[in-house]
């Protein structure tokens, strides 16, 4: 059965440039672009994004994730992640 996942995701500064912070699951893609912008504006963060990300958790088969909005500092190539 395939489930639709939304998250929330901060950056934090390090010296060579962003890393991800503590992801934060959220109840719809609604609320994960606005805990996305709220976490966006929290230092010591330096921006955030929203995702969503459609699978099947009991076959560990999950698509790649469809980028929802992004606010402030994120890194260009987010496949690297």
């Amino acid at each position: 059965m395939a489930v639709t996942y939304y998250v929330a995701l901060p950056f934090l500064p390090t010296e060579e440039g962003v890393a991800p912070g503590q992801a934060q699951e959220c109840p719809n893609e609604h609320s994960a672009i606005r805990q996305a912008e709220a976490m966006s504006r929290k230092p010591p963060n330096v921006g955030a994004l929203a995702f969503k990300r459609t699978g099947d958790p009991s076959m560990g088969n999950f698509g790649d994730a469809t980028i929802l909005k992004t606010y402030g500092e994120v890194p260009s190539n987010l496949d690297e992640l």
